[in-house]
């Protein structure tokens, strides 16, 4: 059975930083392409960044979210990595990390910024 924790989410200022993290688990996470999706409310899912896998490391990013987030992995952990600088109020919303074809999700984490 796949399973994808996601933890690390909470409130933080604007300008702040969070780092996302998600434990893998029943599947091979070192050739697998990961992503991160996150969905605000009231409003569908939105692709927010990609890595790939085995000794390709290209990543890929959102418009939103390009120069303030960094994907990245640890194969040897089976955990994929989000960190998030510079934190806007538009970037509140429910984190997801998924498979990079989307047929496998956690169950979210949240983050929220706010004053």
């Amino acid at each position: 059975e796949v399973q994808l924790v996601e933890s690390g989410g909470g409130t933080v200022q604007p300008g702040g930083s969070l780092r996302l993290s998600c434990a893998a688990s029943g599947l091979a996470f070192g050739r697998t392409e990961m992503s991160w999706v996150r969905q605000a409310p009231g409003k569908g899912p939105e692709w927010v960044s990609e890595i790939k896998s085995g000794g390709d490391i290209s990543t890929y990013y959102a418009d939103p979210v390009k120069g303030r987030f960094t994907i990245s992995r640890d194969n040897a952990k089976n955990t994929l990595y989000l960190q998030m600088n510079r934190l806007k109020s538009e970037d509140t919303a429910l984190y997801y990390c998924a498979t990079a074809a989307w047929d496998y999700w956690g169950q979210g984490t949240q983050v929220t910024v706010s004053l």
